[in-house]
């Protein structure tokens, strides 16, 4: 595997493997089907690649993106991550066994890799592995469990106000707010913030809940449907303004109009490490589906 090739790696003969490429058509025409045949948990998977196709390959960054599957002897895809630097591999599930040969494969091709986000079990093995074949620290970072709504109860009552979607004129604040989200949660953010607000007012990927008079007081986003999938993503209140409902608020406006443009599923992703936000969802009717977890690297230990 060659992070830096504009090509793909090719495998011979019938041994099981991964397949990598630059190439974000070739990734898809081969991922596709996979990927849509278990839409849930490859969420990530399926909404990053929207965007890069959308937004353009440099989205996330100035590094070359890199896309793979796992193929079995027979050529069928069984797994298929992808990394788009500077930020973690996102894996999507796969055997323990595909995620320690996923990770070999990196530790020669990408020592300064700085992490590995997938389902819990198979980020472990990731990542066990990554500490093996590097002599790197590894460290246990976001646990997160994935959502899936079931049926939708609105919050009763709601507090004051209204929900509206962002405009043009609201894109200082969503860049704000998305930068000021990443921090709360520990994480830096997957896009530039004034980028990522304009690729979600293009689409009105995020709703505001407004008070009364008009201000603004809860951000909830949602990805564009893909699969028959919509995810929830980010949802922010700022933390003066938490403890009224807001947020609960604006997430059930964003589930609500997910389900009347045609989603025949809506995600989430929520820290485990918040109780209340795991209450909060659950109440709206969203019912846990998978536990994913962020592991985090050092610097290789090893030459």
């Amino acid at each position: 595997m060659r992070i830096e090739s504009t090509g793909s790696t090719e495998r011979t003969g019938p041994a099981a493997g991964w397949r990598t490429t630059t190439d974000l058509d070739g990734f898809r025409a081969r991922a596709e089907g996979f990927l849509h045949s278990a839409p849930a948990p490859h969420t990530v998977l399926l909404s990053v690649t929207e965007t890069l196709r959308e937004r353009g390959l440099q989205a996330y960054g100035d590094g070359v993106p890199l896309f793979g599957t796992y193929t079995d002897s027979d050529g069928t895809v069984r797994g298929a991550f992808l990394r788009t630097p500077p930020h973690r591999v996102a894996l999507g599930p796969v055997a323990p066994e595909a995620a320690e040969a996923l990770a070999r494969q990196f530790a020669d091709a990408d020592p300064d890799l700085p992490g590995v986000t997938s389902e819990r079990a198979a980020a472990e093995a990731f990542a066990r592995a990554w500490e093996k074949h590097t002599g790197a620290s590894v460290a246990l970072g976001m646990r997160q469990r994935l959502y899936r709504l079931g049926t939708f109860t609105p919050p009763e009552p709601a507090p004051p106000g209204r929900a509206r979607v962002a405009t043009a004129a609201d894109r200082d604040l969503l860049a704000r707010w998305y930068e000021e989200y990443g921090r709360a949660v520990g994480e830096h953010p997957a896009m530039v913030p004034h980028a990522w607000a304009d690729s979600r007012v293009a689409y009105g990927g995020a709703t505001l809940w407004e008070t009364p008079d008009g201000t603004p007081v809860a951000m909830a986003g949602a990805t564009p449907r893909i699969a028959g999938q919509v995810r929830v993503a980010p949802v922010y209140t700022p933390a003066d303004l938490r403890g009224r409902g807001y947020g609960g608020a604006a997430t059930a406006a964003v589930t609500r109009a997910a389900l009347d443009a045609g989603a025949a599923q809506v995600l989430l992703f929520t820290d485990l490490a918040n109780p209340t936000s795991n209450r909060l969802y659950q109440r709206l009717g969203y019912r846990p589906v998978a536990d994913f977890a962020q592991w985090d690297f050092t610097a290789t230990a090893t030459p």
